[in-house]
């Protein structure tokens, strides 16, 4: 936990860890048809590396860092139910859809074209 680094992707912030995996509902700079296994990833767009006790900051992002990855495998999450009724009118609607989500891994922070180790 000595080395991780904050993210931007999927409209989200995400501090993330050399090794372990995350959900991303979408990869914007990914067409749906590159989402299969094992696909590498760059993301380029990191706000901030941690690593030990020295702490790097960018302004929005930090300039030659970059988070490799690869993919696991695209999945759907589970059904959102939207349910809407007004009284009075015999009125209802009922609606629902699955989002669409992406499970990735981390392999290594990189800063200034070296990896930065645990």
């Amino acid at each position: 936990m000595n080395t991780y680094a904050v993210i931007e992707t999927g409209g989200q912030q995400l501090r993330v860890e050399p090794g372990r995996f995350y959900n991303i509902r979408h990869f914007s700079s990914i067409t749906p048809s590159l989402l299969e296994e094992n696909t590498k990833i760059l993301i380029y767009r990191v706000l901030m590396i941690r690593q030990k006790s020295h702490i790097n900051i960018g302004h929005p992002w930090l300039k030659g860092a970059i988070v490799k990855g690869r993919i696991l495998h695209p999945y759907f999450e589970k059904k959102i139910t939207i349910y809407k009724m007004i009284s009075k009118k015999k009125t209802r609607r009922k609606l629902g859809h699955r989002q669409k989500s992406t499970r990735f891994i981390v392999d290594s922070i990189c800063f200034n074209g070296e990896e930065i180790y645990a």
